[in-house]
């Protein structure tokens, strides 16, 4: 019986991704303090860059783990390292420069879970992979982050303990560490594309391709327990995607992509919906599995051309940007509230 999703890997990699979330909104409580204490203009400026980017990239760690479709909590260790260092943050006695040099140790432990994570998804499935794509911003910014703390702290050390900044300026400082990082990992322009405000298309977009990765593994492994896991993954992210478009998209856009089309949308997912539930009581290696597969990967593909063509030229041309992120975040928010239910 493929029934459940049971895979322990891809619940870790849940709980990671919530670990990441809770340390990333640490940074930015750390760095709305940091610019209440700071009264240097320079200073200041480079820490507000730094929290617009921090703030954004909130934003992109949490569509990142909608799109992944596993919910998860904390570990109960990291929500108390948080009200540690939140402790930290408070205490009157440190200086700047002390609380910055623990804020940069916490951003080089946020680098560590996000490229962690990576080379767990390249194990636990190509699935994985795609879900977290989002991330490699995420990465990117934060390796950079860690580079321009270490000039603020450089430039901010001698400073608190002379009254006098060093000879070489921040600005040239924080070039300083945007030249060596760029010699790491590569080109911010190829990494930082920005994924914090995805408009409903590219994220339907996602969940169509996840989907289709999902049949791709179910329909090439000859290991049944890993069957029975990706289909776990492909029937509650089918659930959970359809039932946030009919929640959310469809009767946004019935009035103008037209009664008739819209309804052959619920239409389709409802026998989408039908098929899926007589999987889940069969065997991944029975020819009824198999044969419903295939039909599953047909249907998919119909529907998925359907929307990506007719709906969204009609989205393009009747819906403002402003409108299609809006629904985006009614979507994402609808996922989620789904996939806890789930």
């Amino acid at each position: 019986m493929a029934a459940t999703l049971t895979d322990a890997k891809r619940t870790a990699i849940a709980e990671k991704l919530a670990d990441m979330k809770a340390v990333q909104n640490l940074l930015i409580s750390n760095e709305r303090q940091f610019l209440e204490e700071c009264k240097d203009q320079d200073l200041r400026e480079r820490l507000e860059d730094m929290l617009e980017d921090d703030q954004k990239n909130l934003g992109i760690i949490e569509t990142t783990i909608v799109q992944y479709g596993v919910q998860a909590k904390p570990k109960e260790e990291v929500e108390h390292m948080v009200q540690q260092f939140e402790k930290k943050m408070g205490d009157t006695r440190a200086t700047l420069y002390e609380k910055m040099v623990q804020h940069e140790l916490l951003k080089h432990g946020q680098v560590m879970s996000g490229l962690v994570v990576h080379k767990a998804a390249q194990i636990v499935g190509a699935d994985v992979k795609e879900s977290l794509a989002p991330l490699n911003t995420v990465n990117f910014e934060n390796r950079a982050h860690q580079e321009q703390l270490k000039g603020v702290l450089e430039y901010w050390g001698p400073y608190e303990l002379t009254g006098e900044a060093p000879d070489q300026s921040l600005g040239a400082r924080f070039q300083d560490a945007i030249a060596a990082l760029t010699g790491i990992v590569g080109s911010a322009t190829t990494q930082t594309s920005d994924q914090s405000d995805l408009d409903i298309m590219q994220i339907i977009f996602m969940d169509h391709q996840k989907a289709k990765t999902l049949i791709r593994e179910i329909e090439k492994t000859e290991d049944v327990q890993k069957a029975q896991e990706y289909f776990g993954q492909l029937f509650q992210d089918l659930t959970v995607h359809s039932k946030a478009e009919e929640a959310i998209v469809y009767p946004a856009v019935r009035s103008f992509y037209g009664e008739s089309d819209t309804q052959e949308l619920y239409d389709e997912q409802a026998e989408l919906e039908q098929v899926l539930k007589r999987m889940k009581t069969l065997s991944p290696i029975s020819e009824e599995f198999k044969t419903d597969l295939k039909q599953v990967k047909s249907m998919v593909g119909d529907h998925t051309r359907q929307e990506e063509s007719t709906l969204f030229a009609s989205m393009r041309k009747n819906l403002s940007d402003d409108q299609r992120e809006q629904m985006a975040s009614q979507f994402k928010d609808k996922k989620k509230e789904l996939q806890m239910q789930m």
